[in-house]
């Protein structure tokens, strides 16, 4: 993001200017990239599905033997009062809870809270119409439940995707996926089941809403998705708070049905917009 001088963040209590808003490099998040975080989206000044992902923050915090210092009340008022300050109509909120000021580089101290607010930009009609080509890799990522500052893996491989042409990575073993490095994994078969991965995936607050409204129209299902699954898919597609639901037209080599976005990833995208109007 770039700088807004005019933004502000929370660190520990305070609200100050996001520019002037530091961690010691003692911080665990510095020394070994341990913490957690939660990221939501506002929309018209409102928080979407606060409640899920302040849960899931709290369970990330407790995978990790992390302390959230202020309990969920306080932690809901202090993002409200962000909201507030900054006044941003559209924009993400991202919660971090750092392992502390360690006073030897490894052993965890009393944790640090930020709270940040920054401009989102969701995707553009045009990739939505034309849709998105992905590559796999092999790679679980570790404590998948949790949602860690951990994303080395996915960063790393940031280049490889671009010299592939593609958008982003999709994370399997031994020919079993799981996840994207910040996006949970759909695909739609030939009977028109929708299917997600119940395995070595962080449970997506998006994924979880998608479930629910699929299954009201189609058959849901959580379970095992092979590369074999992929290339007899009729459709695939990816779900995040950022993207809500972005078709996904190829992985590797492999062209999803016709190469086009399918009708009922549209549909579910459409579904999804008209539950977030209505909160």
């Amino acid at each position: 993001m770039s700088l807004n001088h005019k933004l502000q963040a929370y660190i520990n209590g305070n609200f100050q200017l996001y520019q002037d808003t530091f961690l010691h490099i003692s911080d665990l998040s510095i020394q070994r990239g341990y913490g957690v975080f939660d990221f939501f989206k506002v929309q018209e000044g409102k928080p979407v599905f606060l409640k899920d992902y302040l849960e899931r923050f709290y369970e990330s915090a407790r995978l990790m033997e992390l302390t959230v210092p202020l309990t969920e009340t306080e932690l809901t008022a202090s993002i409200h009062q962000l909201l507030t300050i900054n006044n941003l109509p559209l924009s993400g909120i991202k919660m971090i809870l750092t392992g502390g000021y360690s006073a030897n580089g490894y052993d965890p101290a009393e944790p640090n809270l930020i709270i940040q607010q920054q401009p989102l930009q969701l995707p553009t009609q045009d990739m939505i119409e034309k849709g998105i080509k992905v590559i796999t890799h092999d790679h679980v990522r570790e404590i998948p439940r949790a949602k860690t500052t951990n994303y080395a893996m996915g960063i790393r491989l940031i280049n490889k995707i671009k010299q592939a042409g593609a958008s982003d990575v999709l994370y399997q073993k031994d020919g079993v996926v799981s996840e994207l490095p910040r996006c949970n994994f759909f695909i739609v078969t030939q009977n028109d089941t929708i299917v997600t991965p119940s395995e070595d995936v962080l449970l997506g607050i998006t994924r979880k809403n998608v479930l629910a409204l699929a299954g009201k129209k189609y058959r849901a299902e959580e379970r095992t998705i092979t590369i074999a699954d992929i290339s007899e898919a009729k459709e695939a597609f990816l779900t995040s708070t950022t993207k809500r639901i972005l078709p996904i037209v190829q992985v590797d080599d492999m062209v999803i049905e016709n190469g086009r976005p399918g009708t009922i990833t549209l549909g579910l995208l459409q579904d999804l917009i008209d539950l977030e109007q209505q909160l």
